[in-house]
């Protein structure tokens, strides 16, 4: 049976680790409270009641995709098509273009950025293989304006850093609900690993500048697997109630 990514692809390897799942969380929570369409997001009041929930919604879309048959990962971008489509209904206008591919590009970005830091620098033709797949995600939910290939939207993503996105009230709401949410620990590790992840304009415009706490902080989680402890330290950082999909994630890729 066909699938919709390669079975030895490298985003079946990024996308198949808990521990690259947590950073690619990490790295969209910061994006997501900064663009200029979050009010989009506002609008079903999803987001700020749950945005674990919201945003880990967006990540687990996505792993099903990349581990789905062709057929099935069809099916689910349809889903997500007509769920937007849904919200463009009942608030009477369309969700703009730049922000559906926006989204697209924080999911190829942060699979990199992710991997990157937590394993080893991708080659070329690995971070196109990402740019890839996600363009074929782009096109069946018919994102228009999508660029052609990797170097094209290498372009696009610095343009759109620095165009679409605004620490504006929206911003210090959602980082109010993340503490909330998280408890004051975990929201705290949540910041430290956005300092390591996430690309300059965007840590400028949050204001979260370099820490040297931060770096220790990965070497012990990375060394942590050599002492059997690395679930110790997920159950610290995660709200207990996304445990289990953490550990479900890394069990599917593991069978």
């Amino acid at each position: 049976m066909a699938h919709f990514v390669d079975k030895d692809s490298i985003v079946r390897r990024i996308w198949g680790s808990g521990d690259t799942i947590l950073m690619i969380f990490a790295g969209a929570a910061a994006e997501f409270a900064l663009n200029k369409a979050v009010d989009w997001l506002y609008f079903t009041g999803r987001l700020p009641s749950d945005p674990l929930k919201r945003l880990f919604s967006t990540v687990f879309y996505a792993r099903q995709i990349v581990f789905a048959e062709r057929e099935k990962a069809l099916l689910a971008i349809d889903k997500i098509s007509g769920i937007h489509r849904e919200v463009e209904r009942q608030r009477g206008r369309n969700i703009p273009d730049w922000a559906y591919r926006d989204v697209l590009f924080m999911l190829i970005d942060y699979s990199i950025r992710a991997y990157e830091l937590l394993e080893r620098k991708l080659s070329r033709n690995e971070k196109e293989e990402v740019f890839n797949v996600f363009y074929r995600v782009g096109l069946r939910m018919q994102l228009q304006g999508l660029p052609l290939d990797y170097q094209q939207w290498l372009a696009m993503r610095a343009s759109g850093l620095h165009e679409n996105l605004l620490n504006g009230p929206f911003t210090k709401d959602l980082y109010q609900q993340y503490r909330k949410h998280l408890g004051w620990f975990r929201f705290l590790i949540l910041k430290q690993m956005q300092t390591l992840l996430v690309p300059g304009n965007v840590n400028v415009l949050l204001g979260l500048g370099k820490s040297a706490f931060a770096a220790g902080l990965l070497n012990v989680y990375k060394f942590s697997a050599v002492f059997r402890m690395k679930t110790l330290l997920k159950n610290a950082i995660l709200p207990p109630a996304y445990k289990k999909e953490i550990a479900a994630l890394d069990r599917f890729f593991n069978s």
